[in-house]
């Protein structure tokens, strides 16, 4: 029995067992894996993980659900449940180890899917892999391609720090309530070296929202002000790139390449 989800929350319990047993077996958790969940709900999921791995720590920020998961998982030895806000979850604290790193898993809401992997991403080192169910238009997102109407600003700064894969769709009916679209199983894999190499990473993602805040314009327009145009110019030379170039049709790669000419 689920308890009524709170719409303020963006809380979408998945209520399918056949699904929750498919997302586990995709993840390749092992029993030596330390997960940290994000949004353990009902606890169903979390009850699953705790077969298959060494720990689980359950952050949950609802407190009603908090009361529920420390009943339900009291002297569990494998299992920890934690009430709180996952974008203040101090991971020096709970993983001091800088030679162990964990795995994050969770369903978390569309709202927040944005904030919560930018904030994974900056604990990045304490981190391996990163599991979530996200709606299917976000995963797109994430792992889109340059020439795809889905690649932008936030598809190059996730590829930065991590390999992006979708392993699996979940139907929106596996879901209570039913949400309005599908979902899908993200993988993140955390690089152990941002990719491309770059010498000054701030100026490359400054570059790149600069760009893709007019995306329609051609990179040029959309950089006018910003990069000089000999710069430009000679980038355009150098890479054989078409100077009627727009944002999306530029690699992570070739942003590098272009914020690496800026800062020589």
């Amino acid at each position: 029995m689920h308890p009524k989800p709170k719409k303020r929350l963006g809380q979408n319990f998945l209520v399918d067992a056949h699904a929750q047993e498919r997302i586990v077996r995709a993840c390749g958790f092992s029993s030596h894996d330390v997960v940290l969940e994000i949004g353990p709900g009902c606890g169903v999921m979390t009850r699953l993980l705790s077969r298959v791995v060494s720990e689980v720590y359950a952050v949950e920020l609802d407190r009603s659900l908090c009361l529920l998961l420390d009943d339900k998982f009291s002297g569990h030895g494998k299992v920890a449940i934690f009430q709180g806000d996952i974008l203040k979850f101090d991971f020096n604290k709970y993983f001091p180890d800088p030679l162990k790193k964990i795995k994050v898993f969770g369903n978390i809401p569309y709202y927040i899917s944005s904030p919560i992997i930018e904030y994974l991403l900056s604990n990045k080192s304490k981190i391996e892999k990163i599991l979530l169910t996200v709606q299917k238009e976000f995963a797109a997102r994430v792992a889109a391609s340059p020439g795809t109407k889905e690649y932008g600003a936030f598809s190059c700064f996730v590829q930065y720090h991590a390999q992006p894969r979708i392993l699996a769709t979940i139907k929106r009916n596996s879901f209570k309530p039913v949400p309005r679209v599908d979902s899908c199983l993200l993988e993140l894999s955390i690089r152990t070296h941002p990719e491309p190499t770059v010498r000054d990473e701030k100026l490359l993602f400054s570059l790149i929202r600069t760009a893709f805040n007019q995306r329609r314009k051609t990179l040029a327009n959309s950089l006018k002000g910003k990069v000089p145009a000999a710069v430009l110019k000679e980038f355009f030379l150098v890479n054989s790139v078409d100077s009627r170039v727009r944002p999306e049709q530029l690699s992570l790669a070739a942003f590098a390449r272009l914020s690496d000419l800026i800062k020589k």
